[in-house]
């Protein structure tokens, strides 16, 4: 029986953030108790869902529920 390769490899790289997106990346980390790593993960497949979800025609929209307004949010 053959090992099978590992589906889960990981691999390194290096990230240069300004100082205020790195305050952003410590606060939320702080936050939510998370790693870095993990919050920059989820931030990744958020994107990735919102990228399919745009791309197959849908909109994206945040709702206030007190005044029932809605608004588009345009990705770029």
């Amino acid at each position: 029986m053959s090992a099978r390769p590992s589906t889960t490899s990981k691999k390194t790289m290096t990230l240069n953030l300004t100082d205020a997106e790195m305050a952003v990346l410590d606060q939320l980390s702080a936050d939510r108790d998370m790693t870095k790593t993990a919050i920059l993960r989820q931030a990744l497949r958020l994107y990735q869902v919102i990228d399919d979800r745009l791309r197959a025609g849908e909109k994206l929209f945040f709702g206030d529920d007190l005044d029932k307004e809605k608004k588009e949010l345009v990705v770029l």
